[in-house]
């Protein structure tokens, strides 16, 4: 490896004093780092760079893999944040980032979801997602309708439905309740949030479904739809929302060899 970018976050990283830390490492193994603070700029700074390194929590991941992901370069997360769920290093493992400049890192998979708005048969707004796909309401309970290929799979009154990759099942999705899904399988989670029915449950899904959501025109209650926790989109009443697997992966660096049930338990204050 000759090049690495180094994605800093001075609110996680005070005074940057990880990220300085890092590139030394880097500096010691011969690597050039380039800096780079804004996601915006991550694809040219990472131009023929062998690994990219984000401080900050899985926000700060998200952000790069949305940058990287046309890439394929790999992402070493440093949790600087909360959970951290994707990160691979907390703060007191930073030494283990030397292995990674000098080529002794595995690759982890990740699938993404393609997310296409369409309005009146026309797609009027495309994104992807690494974590998930949230439609919900604007200021009260959202009526909704899911299909899976076309197939009604569930209908409510509620604050809403995810639609999550498995590196989304420990995010949202978790916190409404929905199913811990082992990162490296293939999977569509859909997961209702608050639903006013007991019949609404999680299903896990075959990546090769694609799930619709739509809403319900005659309440006429305002819907947005927010992708990885980025900025919402509002909804029109006869727009449909369709999920499904895309060509699109994220790439994630692997260091300390810690599995994920390990990673779980430690990240849910248990023990093994």
């Amino acid at each position: 490896m000759e090049k690495a970018v180094l994605f800093g976050n001075p609110s996680r990283d005070e005074g940057l004093g990880c990220l300085e830390r890092v590139k030394g490492f880097a500096a010691q193994a011969g690597v050039e780092c380039v800096v780079c603070m804004d996601p915006a700029g991550l694809p040219d700074l990472a131009r023929d760079a062998g690994l990219a390194v984000t401080f900050g929590g899985d926000g700060a991941i998200l952000r790069a893999a949305r940058a990287l992901c046309r890439t394929g370069i790999p992402i070493l997360g440093i949790n600087l944040g909360h959970k951290g769920f994707m990160a691979e290093l907390e703060p007191g493992e930073i030494e283990a980032a030397r292995a990674a400049f000098e080529g002794r890192f595995t690759i982890e998979e990740r699938m993404m979801e393609d997310v296409t708005v369409f309005r009146d048969g026309r797609a009027v707004h495309r994104d992807f997602a690494l974590n998930e796909a949230v439609v919900g309401g604007v200021e009260k309970v959202v009526s909704v309708c899911v299909y899976g290929d076309g197939r009604r799979i569930m209908g409510f009154d509620g604050d809403g439905v995810i639609v999550s990759t498995p590196t989304g099942s420990t995010a949202y999705s978790l916190s409404a309740g929905g199913p811990i899904v082992e990162p490296a399988a293939r999977s569509l989670i859909v997961t209702p949030v608050c639903p006013h029915i007991l019949s609404a449950r999680s299903y896990v899904l075959s990546p090769e479904r694609t799930v619709t959501v739509e809403l319900d025109r005659s309440e006429g209650r305002r819907a947005y739809l927010s992708v990885d926790g980025g900025d919402s989109v509002e909804l029109g009443l006869s727009d449909r929302i369709e999920i499904k697997r895309s060509e699109l992966t994220t790439r994630l660096a692997r260091v300390t060899g810690r599995s994920f049930y390990e990673k779980v338990a430690a990240k849910l204050g248990e023990r093994l």
